[in-house]
């Protein structure tokens, strides 16, 4: 019997050219992993058939949660040292929740001048308070918003395994998903990346609905677990929300014997966290919901995503939900198809 509660059996091993560094030239030219867990069968496809696989009336759940360009280079104004952050999140007085990284100590009332990312000027940052868990609270020395100063000062943050340096213009566009709508996160849905405008209309067009949800993504979603039993690992903890309309929508659905379709692991989560009593209600809050086994799913009946890495929480729920033996052949099918992985790689359809 496979020991699913041990870290351990989420480990593999994948050859390092197979991690992607670009996204492809076209959105929906990635390659499409079928995966049938009544057939238990695996078909080989490409994202933009899609609407020949899904069936009308099915629903396409999407996090339609926009990326922040949250990562901040600039200097010690007193030392001119290297300075690099990370954006957490702003609180109601303008305050920034920031991680930092730079040599040497940095001390309260210490001042960081950020260099415009496309122009000439700068914005001062000064540094308050230091938070358990070595996270920085920092005031920006301007009267423009907080999304106003992330877009003329920030840069795309690119997971770390996209080893490229800076992010370039063009991830500004590409490492965020076509129906984006409410800025929040760190990291990008990686399984909406995929979809165009015109394969959005193909899919409606023959009978599939959208409905949208909304999960921030945080960096703690790239993070491996560290305790080798499953049952100890704290879980990172998301802001996300589904309104009564899209539950109506989908409960519509469902009565109507169609299948909600999650588009990404944050699209689960949102939707799991929504069922927890059983059936979907209207929920907006933090989740710290970790999906593993055993697991019975309330508000899924297929799953969209790409493929994770290893000790992942991520790729634990994409094993949960597509079974656990089934998952390690299409991921072992993957790697000898040379199938690209992770943000910018191709996706998976667990049917």
């Amino acid at each position: 019997m496979q020991r699913v509660s041990e870290l351990s059996e989420y480990d593999y091993d994948l050859p390092k050219d197979l991690i992607a560094q670009v996204p492809l030239r076209q959105r929906a030219d990635a390659r499409l992993m079928l995966v049938d867990r009544h057939r238990q069968e695996i078909e080989h496809r490409h994202v933009r058939d899609l609407p020949e696989i899904l069936r009308a009336g099915d629903c396409l759940v999407v996090n339609n949660t926009k990326v922040v360009p949250a990562r901040l280079l600039g200097h010690r104004s007193e030392t001119s040292g290297r300075w690099e952050g990370l954006f957490l999140e702003a609180d109601q007085r303008g305050n920034w929740r920031l991680l930092c990284k730079t040599r040497g100590k940095l001390g309260p009332g210490e001042a960081i001048t950020l260099d415009e990312r496309d122009g000439n000027a700068t914005l001062e940052l000064r540094l308050v308070m230091k938070e358990p868990g070595g996270v920085w609270v920092a005031r920006p020395q301007s009267d423009e918003s907080t999304w106003t100063l992330l877009d003329r000062f920030g840069h795309v943050p690119l997971p770390c395994y996209i080893r490229r340096g800076a992010s370039n213009p063009a991830d500004c566009q590409r490492y965020q998903t076509v129906y984006a709508q409410v800025p929040g996160s760190a990291a990008a849905p990686t399984a909406g990346l995929h979809f165009t405008p015109e394969l959005l209309e193909r899919l409606e067009h023959e009978g599939v609905t959208r409905a949208n949800v909304t999960l921030h993504v945080g960096l703690d979603t790239f993070r491996p677990i560290a305790v080798e039993s499953l049952a100890e690992h704290e879980m990172h903890s998301e802001f996300g929300t589904i309104d009564e309309a899209t539950v109506a929508q989908l409960a519509t659905c469902r009565a109507a014997g169609h299948r909600i379709v999650a588009v990404g692991t944050t699209s689960v989560r949102v939707l799991e966290t929504a069922a927890a009593e059983g059936a979907l209600t209207a929920w907006s809050g933090h989740t710290r919901l970790f999906i593993r086994p055993p697991y019975e799913f309330r508000g899924v009946d297929a799953l969209l995503t790409n493929f994770h890495l290893p000790r992942s929480t991520l790729l634990v729920l994409v094993r949960t939900f597509g079974g656990d033996a089934l998952i390690r052949r299409a991921y072992d099918e993957a790697i000898e198809q040379q199938y690209r992985f992770y943000s910018y790689g191709d996706a998976m359809l667990i049917i």
